[in-house]
């Protein structure tokens, strides 16, 4: 490893071949970077409250009255699960009996007033689906497969999975990348991001989608190790303390920020799963212009090659 140490020190840290590297190594990250965050966008819960059907042919008044109200964090909040039993409610509106103020507790009480509330009846789960809040997304993975209520643990179990899924990418990324090269590690990892992430968009149902999740999540942290360890190995001098210290940071947290402004532009989350596959098939270019890493090349025993890219990177090429 000392003779590769003298043979590339000639380069020059910043040699045209040393600043394409780093360049292209940089921007590599991004795909990385824009997909962490994608557990926050797809996978928001909005506002809900169970759904009235229209066919029950009830007033805004009476939908709005057959929600029950809670307290929440000291705030009145309408209930996300639950609402009074509908059949009743339809025959208090089929009386011509007006949504109050006054607790009842009973239906002659309710009969015989000009106004009620639901204080003290059943209530029900809502058997009908739910309303949710459009205000912030148009759709995401919660309001697509109702995942609230009885189901509020697929929710946080669909992130473990993702995160899962960084977690065997840090495992086993080293040991592949040992076998097969960075190169193609790094670009499988690219590869992975965007091949997975575009399938997102078609995912059916939930148990499909966290499997996709799972995968995806294996790529985003998997070419993040891979494309420090790669740059690692090829940068020399100050080039590689500042392309692991300083650029790949920066980008691969600039790739984070961008995804917050994509997310607020694309509301649904089946075409914002499209648009995180962008950045990764933007880099696939890039397989002919990163080169294997040299040391790499010497631990396996390809002289040959690793001989190649140093004359390559003297001529500048």
């Amino acid at each position: 490893m000392q003779d590769y140490e003298e043979s590339v020190a000639f380069l020059g840290t910043w040699g045209p071949f040393q600043r394409r590297v780093f360049i292209l190594l940089s921007l590599t990250s991004i795909p990385c970077g824009y997909n962490i965050l994608s557990v926050i966008f797809l996978l928001a819960s909005p506002s809900h409250h169970c759904y009235i059907p229209t066919q029950s042919n009830l007033s805004q008044d009476w939908i709005e009255a057959s929600i029950p109200v809670q307290e929440e964090a000291g705030k009145q909040e309408r209930s996300s699960c639950s609402r009074y039993e509908l059949d009743l409610v339809k025959n208090l509106s089929a009386l011509g009996i007006r949504p109050g103020l006054e607790p009842v507790h009973n239906l002659s009480a309710l009969a015989s007033g000009p106004e009620s509330v639901f204080s003290n009846l059943n209530q029900e789960g809502c058997k009908d689906g739910w309303t949710y809040s459009t205000e912030h997304y148009q759709s995401t993975v919660v309001t697509e497969f109702n995942l609230v209520c009885s189901d509020q643990w697929k929710q946080p179990l669909t992130s473990f999975v993702y995160f899962l899924g960084g977690l065997t990418g840090c495992l086993f990324s080293g040991q592949i990348s040992d076998r097969f090269g960075r190169k193609p590690v790094l670009f499988g990892g690219i590869g992975m991001l965007s091949v997975f992430s575009c399938a997102l968009a078609f995912a059916p149902s939930w148990p499909i989608f966290t499997v996709l999740f799972f995968m995806m999540g294996l790529g985003q942290i998997a070419c993040y190790i891979v494309v420090f360890v790669l740059g690692s190995e090829i940068l020399i001098g100050s080039t590689r303390v500042l392309f692991s210290n300083m650029a790949l940071p920066i980008i691969y947290t600039t790739g984070m920020m961008v995804l917050p402004g994509t997310a607020y532009l694309v509301r649904n989350w089946r075409h914002l799963s499209l648009i995180m596959a962008v950045p990764g098939l933007a880099c696939i270019p890039f397989w002919w212009l990163v080169p294997e890493s040299p040391r790499w090349l010497l631990s396996r025993g390809r002289l040959l090659n690793a001989e190649l890219l140093l004359r390559a990177a003297a001529l500048g090429e």
